[in-house]
């Protein structure tokens, strides 16, 4: 150990050099050595910290040095703190970018040295002008970059368990400000360090007063409770799974970096031991530049190899996390032509000191093989058990972070040039390799669906064109006004990989961290069109701001309106906005001015023209005037009263759920166990909607075990942040059998109960849903959200009113297998074909398991009825496409049965 430290000093003279000059702070030195549980796993870039009698530490704003034992901080702390280092370095500048959902300041955080942030809006141009090489040629690229420095941008706290990121990054940002050692001085020098100090700012709060309230004595990792019932509003870990930047924090993200176009965003997580430091590893998408492959192993590998010579133990690269998916959220960086960085360190979800069982069994299962072992991408593995502190996470995740802005900062010009090659390759790959562009027609029956598509590709930055001219190509020949996404843009790539048919996955064998699929047409039910005709991009097109669809509506006066279905997603939106009115719903096409009158259109009572028609135009619908009495076959809207149940141990699905209904205007109750339980559910809904969550069936029923202390989660005056959403003395213990049991009332008196994904097993398995039966897929089955077709058996049932084909794309969402008696087959509204064949986008190994198994059943049950989706007809914000299935479900709740075939009754018994 005495040569350790000896080799430790050595180092750090080398690393400090001058910075042996400044006055270090001895209290920081002693204090975090006894908060550092082991003496490896502290390293010569954090064991000092410089006293500045201008800039002001963590300790003498929060009272107490980073990593103390049971400390974390709120939001508002920790914004205070950058608050005050502006206040007093200027070496510091705060960019606002906007608010959370619930109203908390997003910020970003500039730190460079005072040369460099003079000229931040001319690298902030300069590195606009790399983004797009289309702007500056390539003898002209040089001299921007001599002219620019590097963004390096760091975030923490997207996940809100991941309690240490936010707590590291304050120490390193007064390290930055205040260090002088060449290191320092080089990264300050070299580039500009951007900081989001918490990327899920209200979850951070929510989760400090849980931790506080129910985890800080807990000291047990292997019997200790989870966290709070929710991070965010609606999405929980998922918000590093949002493709689609539903959250409004994500939304500002993206803006932000449009506009600054930081090369390298670095995402620090928490989770596997000691720290992994992502290598992009195979499966990678083939659509990616392949520089980018070359640079992640580089970084990784020196910080590797850095940490391993400080003889920090456990800091390892390659095995974990894949670069198939594009939807994580610092991948923004790596879709854009830059460089997405990740670490996961270990933490203890708080700031309690404990011992952690690294291996406490065989771990053949888990990513990375078992992480105690050595192997070439982990030259000095972790121990299989450590007291583990947050002083240790701060330590590796603050020597890891110094690290990678050391490596930046010896090559910013490397870093540049890479960044100008991959746009300028983007560009060039669109301009010479198929596909060429992708068309979007515009004689498209529901507008709306492009808008949803057209709205998230000009989010993320990609330009799209109207075509001033019918376009003609090898695939067909489209109407003036088609959409054309040129692939000859710097975010082609991107382009190419949301629109694309994932069908290029590279060995069945590997596993992928997230989704095998996510081609935006077939979720959203658009229809977007790949060509691979170079002609493509000579289309002449005018540029487009937004695509807005105009809703369309009939002058005042008829008796009657007819709202067209063409399968928008707003028909439901419009039938809670015309809540007051009286509203028939179609059941059969029918001729009415020269249209066809769809089924699942909305005839409306001509005295509700004043709110029909703002909304029919805001909405981008079309209500036609029907004269006269159209003699169609219709029934009465009665809009139901809803709820959607959620457990209190895995909320994120629901919230999926809920933040859709929320932005389609359609009310609910959130119930929990304590509203099941108490019954007269029926007295009070109409529909109750059970969702997908939890990992199983007896997760739902029984949620969180009723074992420990009691899990409150209530609003108080010490704990401002919790009891949002729901509010409960107990988490504990799930609605259990006795709130089946007042399910199965629920049915049987009248009310509609709708299950989707895996939750549709509980009323098979717990004796609701008579005659069904579920099995699990066996053996090699592997379906990573694979986009497979489904075929639609009933489809004058209402489920699929503004649906026109009889087969569409549905992502898969559970390994539950369904089994109808053949005797009651007519209930199966929805089947999968299954097999190879079925699979549209992604891949499904084993997929004959899922042949001609049901996707959706209608069971009437007593009074009531059992609807059951096999899919998960609202996954995050995605499938689109599938949203109207159970939308229609809960407008038609009346009327599920329409299309229901009495079973055959038993032989007739012979004579005596």
């Amino acid at each position: 150990m005495v040569g350790k430290q000896v080799l430790g000093a050595a180092i750090a003279m080398l690393l400090c050099g001058t910075a042996s000059a400044q006055t270090m702070d001895p209290d920081f030195a002693d204090t975090i050595k006894t908060w550092t549980t082991k003496p490896e796993f502290m390293s010569p870039l954090v064991d000092h910290l410089p006293v500045s009698t201008t800039v002001p530490s963590p300790k003498s704003v929060l009272g107490n040095h980073i990593g103390a034992p049971n400390v974390l901080h709120y939001y508002d702390q920790i914004i205070s703190y950058y608050r005050a280092l502006a206040a007093k370095s200027p070496r510091v500048k705060i960019i606002e970018i906007g608010k959370s959902e619930e109203g908390r300041e997003n910020i970003v955080v500039m730190i460079s040295s005072e040369e460099n942030l003079a000229k931040l809006d001319s690298y902030k141009k300069n590195l606009a002008l790399l983004a797009d090489p289309r702007k500056l040629s390539a003898a002209d690229a040089p001299g921007v970059i001599a002219a620019t420095k590097p963004i390096y941008h760091i975030s923490g706290g997207l996940h809100s368990a991941e309690t240490g990121p936010p707590e590291m990054l304050m120490e390193l940002s007064y390290r930055l400000l205040t260090e002088d050692s060449p290191m320092i001085r080089g990264i300050r020098d070299n580039l500009i360090v951007a900081i989001t100090p918490v990327l899920e700012a209200d979850g951070r709060d929510r989760y400090v007063d849980w931790y506080y309230r129910n985890l800080i004595n807990e000291k047990d990792d292997r019997n200790k409770p989870g966290g709070p019932p929710y991070w965010g509003k609606y999405i929980y870990h998922d918000n590093n799974r949002d493709i689609n930047y539903s959250d409004v924090s994500a939304r500002h993200l993206i803006k932000y970096y449009l506009d600054w176009h930081p090369p390298i965003m670095h995402e620090l997580h928490e989770s596997v031991p000691f720290m992994y430091t992502y290598s992009g590893q195979a499966p990678q998408n083939p659509d990616l530049d392949p520089i980018l492959f070359g640079e992640l192993p580089w970084f990784s590998n020196f910080e590797m190899a850095q940490m391993t010579k400080y003889g920090m133990p456990g800091v390892w690269t390659h095995g974990f996390v894949d670069a198939w998916t594009p939807g994580y959220l610092a991948f923004m960086s790596s879709n854009h032509n830059g460089m997405l960085r990740m670490y996961e360190t270990f933490g203890n979800a708080g700031a309690t000191t404990m011992l952690r069982h690294v291996a406490p069994e065989v771990q053949s299962g888990v990513r990375g093989g078992d992480w105690t072992k050595r192997d070439w991408y982990r030259p000095l593995p972790p121990y299989k058990e450590v007291v583990w502190s947050m002083r240790n996470n701060t330590n590796y995740m603050e020597t890891g972070v110094l690290t990678a802005l050391d490596l930046a900062a010896r090559f910013p010009t490397t870093i540049l040039e890479n960044f100008y090659k991959k746009s300028a390759n983007a560009i060039e790959a669109g301009a010479t390799k198929a596909p060429y562009a992708y068309i979007i027609p515009a004689d498209q029956a529901d507008p709306t669906r492009i808008a949803f598509v057209t709205n998230i590709l000009q989010l993320q930055g990609i330009e799209i064109g109207r075509a001033t001219q019918p376009v003609k190509v090898k695939e067909g020949s489209y109407p003036a006004g088609s959409l054309v996404i040129k692939l000859n843009q710097p975010y082609g790539r991107l382009a190419k990989m949301l629109l694309k048919k994932q069908d290029d996955y590279p060995d069945e064998n590997l596993t992928t961290y997230d989704d095998a699929a996510w081609t935006m047409g077939m979720m959203t039910h658009t229809n977007i069109v790949e060509v691979a005709d170079k002609a493509a991009l000579d289309v002449p097109v005018t540029p487009i701001d937004r695509f807005a669809p105009q809703g369309r509506i009939a002058a005042s006066g008829a008796r009657t309106y007819a709202v067209l279905d063409h399968g928008a997603v707003a028909m439901a939106t419009l039938r809670f906005r015309l809540k007051d009115a009286a509203v028939k719903i179609v059941e059969k096409p029918f001729k009415a001015g020269g249209k066809t009158v769809p089924a699942g259109s909305f005839l409306v009572d001509g005295a509700a023209y004043a709110t029909l028609k703002p909304a029919v135009e805001q909405l981008g619908l079309e209500a036609i005037a029907v004269s006269g009495n159209p003699g169609a076959a219709t029934h009465d809207s009665t809009l139901p009263r809803t709820a959607l149940f959620s457990t209190w141990g895995s909320s994120e699905k629901v919230g999926w759920v809920r933040y859709a209904f929320d932005q389609h205007e359609m009310p609910y109750d959130l119930i929990f166990k304590e509203q099941v339980r108490a019954g007269n559910l029926r007295a009070k809904y109409d529909v109750i909607i059970l969702p997908t969550q939890g990992r199983s069936t007896k997760d739902i029923v029984f949620d969180v075990p009723m074992k420990g202390k009691p899990l409150p989660y209530t609003k108080t005056g010490k704990y401002r942040f919790s009891g949002d959403y729901g509010s409960t003395e107990d988490t504990r213990g799930g609605m259990a059998l006795e709130g089946l049991v007042e399910l199965r009332k629920f049915v049987e008196e009248g009310g509609t109960l709708i299950t989707t994904g895996d939750a549709s097993a509980v009323p098979v398995e717990f004796g609701i849903a008579d005659d069904v039966t579920v099995t699990r897929t066996t053996g090699n089955f592997y379906a990573p959200g694979p986009i497979v077709s489904a075929k639609v058996l009933k489809p004058a049932n209402p489920v699929f009113y503004g649906y026109d084909e009889t087969t569409m794309p549905v992502r898969w969402a559970s390994n539950a297998l369904y089994t109808v008696p053949e005797r009651l087959k007519d209930r199966v509204l929805m089947q999968f074909p299954g097999g190879k064949d079925g699979v549209m986008s992604g891949f499904m190994r084993g997929a004959d398991q899922v042949k001609d198994r049901p996707a959706i059943i209608n069971v009437p049950d007593g009074q009531g009825r059992l609807l059951m989706f096999a899919t998960n007809p609202i996954w995050r914000w995605q499938n689109w496409g599938e949203f109207r299935m159970l939308y229609n479900a809960v407008l038609n709740w009346k009327q599920l049965g329409l299309t229901d075939v009495t079973p055959p009754g038993p032989p007739p018994t012979a004579a005596p």
